[in-house]
């Protein structure tokens, strides 16, 4: 049986694992792993979906896994998998992840939450991150500067999850077909609800407008090529107006 995972190098050394997912198991919003080849020839990922046979093959190939990200308190489903396969990968990931998750085994070498903000990670020359504490979902955006990428699982979504789909045997209902995109109506005032500090989010918003990135990969929806920083701006303009 062939993976439903449609793996791409979106930017150079910048690879995607989409897959199908549904949330509640009946809205289709997809999932998305992202792996990074950094300087140094280590690997970064950001851990959401399983590792399968073909994603795994694709990140071995692209060097030694060296960190391992969960990006907010609801991606840590796949945490015990790839630690497993990659032991001496560095884990980090926010506090609520840590203390949703049922696996009480994996030891973290760094809690989004927990640690001093401005707390480094060894990843920084090549992957800058923000920790949306006033988030609900305690996101972090990442950004690498080499694609001008910025990648996150729950800030922005780009929804239909056409791509996420593509390989799927069991098609999304209608349900996943309603566009629910950063320039959409609803986005930047679902944005505005899930702000529990909107002092907060204001702060970590502004922070991430002044990233100079042009692509956004998301976990949920299509890959957003270009103009990102335009669809950043849609999607959270009452933090920026």
């Amino acid at each position: 049986m062939s993976s439903e995972t449609v793996i791409r190098e979106v930017a150079k050394g910048v690879w995607t694992f989409s897959r199908p997912f549904a949330r509640f198991g009946l809205i289709p919003i997809g999932g998305r792993s992202t792996a990074i080849k950094l300087k140094d020839g280590g690997v970064w990922v950001l851990a959401s979906t399983p590792l399968d046979e073909e994603t795994k093959n694709t990140i071995d190939n692209l060097g030694p896994v060296k960190f391992i990200v969960s990006p907010d308190a609801v991606h840590y489903l796949f945490l015990g998998e790839f630690k497993k396969a990659y032991p001496s990968a560095k884990l980090i990931a926010p506090q609520e992840a840590i203390e949703r998750s049922s696996d009480k085994s994996l030891v973290y070498d760094g809690v989004w939450g927990r640690d001093p903000p401005g707390t480094k990670y060894e990843f920084e020359d090549d992957v800058k991150h923000c920790y949306f504490s006033g988030f609900k979902n305690k996101d972090v955006a990442f950004f690498h500067g080499e694609s001008k990428s910025l990648i996150e699982a729950d800030l922005l979504l780009n929804l239909p999850c056409n791509e996420q789909y593509s390989k799927s045997t069991t098609p999304p209902t209608l349900l996943g077909w309603i566009g629910v995109g950063p320039h959409s109506w609803l986005h930047p005032r679902l944005t505005w609800k899930l702000g529990v500090d909107k002092e907060a989010m204001q702060r970590d918003t502004k922070t991430v407008c002044s990233w100079d990135f042009d692509r956004i990969i998301p976990c949920h929806g299509d890959v957003i090529e270009t103009d990102g920083k335009d669809a950043w701006r849609a999607a959270f303009r009452f933090y920026l107006d």
